[in-house]
C-alpha cells in the first residue's frame, strides 16, 4: 500500500499519511523507528506495510528495503 505523508512530528516520530484512495491513516514511532529512516518530509511518497487489524506496523520510501 501507499500514500503520501500529511504529517510528521519530529519529536515524538509519529504522523499522518495520505492514501491513494483518498484515506488518512495514522503511523505510530515504532512503525517510524522500523523503517531505518532518520525522518520524513510533508508529501513524501512512502509505502507501508500494515497488520491485519489495519494498524501501520512500518514506513518505507518504495525502491529502498
Amino acid at each position: 500500500m501507499q500514500g503520501t505523508i500529511a504529517t510528521f512530528d519530529a519529536g515524538t516520530h509519529s504522523g499522518t499519511l495520505l492514501l491513494d484512495d483518498g484515506s488518512e491513516l495514522v503511523f505510530g514511532a515504532q512503525a517510524f523507528a522500523r523503517s531505518g529512516l532518520r525522518l520524513l518530509r510533508l508529501g513524501q511518497r512512502v509505502s507501508i506495510e500494515a497488520e491485519p487489524d489495519g494498524q501501520v506496523r512500518r514506513v518505507a520510501i518504495p525502491g529502498i528495503a
